[in-house]
């Protein structure tokens, strides 16, 4: 097969855009709003030959936009035949076609069925509204005004829902990106923390065995391959489904290269750490990532910060990590974006959760909490 039918084979078997589903309640306003606008137009437009008719035809399609997301080509089909006959309708009657104003409602249509459509919905969908555009721009009186009229909208309209759903999946690509390296750093830095604890484990193994006669020793070493390896249960418990990737393997930051993140600047970065508890390491190398995420934003971001905090606090429930800039906002185009989520990934991972935005006594926070009680 060609590149060509390749081409044509993959749009026709794409499926229908997430998220396609209806009627809802908007939908029904919608619907409601557009033939009160009928009403009004029958009532009062005096160009209208056949008001009452154009009056019913509008009313009767209208309802049908309300599953223009669930069935797009079905909605299609359904609004052309209408559109086309009645303005035969006006042909054969020897009457210059005509609609209400209200029928703009029905370029929602070509828009929906490009935006949620199945890539056989699409191809079907545009022949019919090609084959609907031609019929009624010829039975109009000028058959070239009225095609270029009617590519203008139905084009925009259909265009426009295209946009709108590559822009869609392509965030969502980018999401599953941050999402897949957030969980290939995990497992790299979970790595790290079951060989360090499975080092232990066997290292108090080899003494055990080396004197079974000494019970305290022996008693000694099992408890503490009793820790380590609950340590490592925790750590595993705190992961889920993560992917991995072959990597050089580096020693897992924590904590202390968590302190080391304070720096004279500019702006100066000053950090302080309260932690009342030692942390699994899967839970210290998290914080430590938050915060360098956080601070590494505040700098390429806020808007004249003269100073950043970070502040790490730790009890029995909870870890939690607050990275605070005296800055302006970020610009909406700055990119933050995909940081933030992929800091949210890594804490949803533990449990816990991340929460960014403007502080009231000026500047910009970050907050990440992670619960403790699953991670002993």
């Amino acid at each position: 097969m060609s590149a060509l039918g390749h081409r044509i084979g993959a749009a026709w078997s794409r499926p229908r855009a997430a998220g396609a589903d209806g009627p809802r309640p908007r939908d029904g306003v919608l619907v409601a709003a557009f033939a009160a606008v009928a009403v009004g137009e029958a009532l009062v437009r005096p160009d209208l030959v056949w008001p009452s008719a154009a009056f019913l035809v509008t009313v009767a399609v209208l309802p049908v936009l309300l599953w223009r997301r669930t069935r797009p080509l079905a909605v299609v089909v359904a609004v052309n035949c209408a559109t086309t006959g009645f303005a035969l309708a006006h042909v054969i009657g020897g009457i210059e076609p005509n609609a209400l104003v209200a029928t703009v409602a029905f370029l929602t249509v070509p828009y929906a069925l490009f935006r949620w459509g199945s890539g056989r919905d699409r191809i079907v969908g545009a022949a019919v509204v090609a084959a609907g555009l031609l019929a009624s721009s010829f039975l109009g009186s000028d058959p070239i005004a009225d095609t270029a009229a009617g590519v203008a909208f139905m084009g925009g309209a259909c265009l426009l829902g295209a946009l709108r759903r590559e822009r869609v999946e392509a965030r969502e690509r980018r999401i599953d990106a941050v999402r897949a390296r957030e969980r290939e750093a995990l497992a790299r830095d979970l790595h790290d923390t079951v060989a360090h604890h499975v080092s232990a484990i066997v290292i108090r193994a080899q003494v055990a065995g080396a004197d079974p006669a000494d019970a305290a020793q022996v008693a000694e070493s099992l408890r503490v391959i009793e820790t380590e390896a609950q340590a490592v249960l925790a750590d595993m418990r705190a992961l889920v489904r993560t992917l991995r990737a072959p990597a050089d393997y580096k020693p897992t930051p924590g904590l202390e290269e968590l302190a080391r993140l304070a720096e004279p600047g500019p702006p100066p970065v000053a950090v302080a750490v309260d932690a009342a508890q030692e942390l699994p390491s899967i839970v210290a190398t998290t914080l430590f990532r938050i915060a360098q995420e956080g601070v590494t934003n505040a700098r390429r971001h806020a808007r004249g910060a003269t100073a950043i905090k970070v502040e790490v606090t730790v009890d029995e429930m909870e870890a939690g990590v607050v990275v605070r800039d005296d800055g302006g906002p970020a610009r909406p185009d700055s990119g933050e974006g995909h940081g933030l989520q992929g800091m949210a990934e890594r804490a949803a991972l533990l449990g816990g959760s991340v929460a960014a935005g403007p502080d009231p006594a000026g500047g910009w926070t970050l907050r990440a909490v992670i619960p403790l009680g699953g991670n002993p």
